[in-house]
């Protein structure tokens, strides 16, 4: 691989067996992080995925009849 400049910061670009073990697609987001003197480690970002499944074996009731209101929950309160 190899160092581009984007902006201010630097790039590489991940290559396809990696995006394919990772099972990565455009718009993914990955973990990097340093784990020796001159190497890395990268990995899929995945707390969206541990929180949605919290959620779902929280297994917590909702009153009868209670449903969810988009606009009701945007709305601005001032």
């Amino acid at each position: 691989m190899q160092v581009s400049r984007w902006g201010n910061s630097l790039a590489i670009r991940i290559p396809v067996a990696v995006a394919e073990a990772l099972e990565l697609k455009e718009g993914d987001e990955v973990n990097v992080r340093v784990s020796g003197s001159r190497t890395f480690e990268i990995g899929r970002e995945d707390s969206r995925e541990q929180a949605l499944t919290r959620i779902r074996n929280a297994r917590i009731s909702l009153p009868a009849g209670w449903t969810f209101d988009r606009d009701e929950a945007n709305e601005r309160r001032g």
